[in-house]
Order: structure tokens, then sequence, then C-alpha cells
């Protein structure tokens, strides 16, 4: 599973870890992100979809008609 949600757009961002001795190695920094099923009543389906934290909470708040309307109008197949 790709580190990318669905929703929000989160992706890893990446740096440098500095230890004590000031060596620098590159790390990355993966959002929270977790498959979810949601039961979509306008379709009468359910849909899985890879999102993050924030995209759980966003999809809370705005309604899944509403965040799903939102990724077709933006060409997202399920």
């Amino acid at each position: 599973m790709s580190a990318h949600c669905q929703v929000t757009g989160r992706k890893p961002g990446f740096g440098k870890s500095v230890s004590h001795s000031h060596r620098r190695t590159g790390r990355r920094w993966d959002p929270n992100i977790q498959r979810k099923t949601y039961f979509v009543p306008s379709e009468g389906r359910r849909i899985t979809l890879t999102v993050s934290a924030k995209g759980i909470k966003t999809i809370d708040r705005d309604g899944i008609d509403a965040v799903v309307a939102r990724l077709r109008a933006n060409g997202t197949k399920f």
C-alpha cells in the first residue's frame, strides 16, 4: 500500500536524521495511512479508501457522499 491519502493528498515527508555527533542519514516521515471501507448511501454500495487520520476526520465532518463527489470530480476511480 502506498503512503498516499486519497482524500487529503498527504504523502511521506523526506529529510535527514541528525545524530549527536551530527552525522546525517536519510529518513522519511510517513503519514498515518489506513484502509477504510465506507458505505455510500447514494450509490448503495461500499467503497474502500486509503485515507490518513486527517482524511478520516474530513469524511466525518463533510460526509462520505460529499467526499466521494469531490474525488469523482478529480477523476478518481473506485
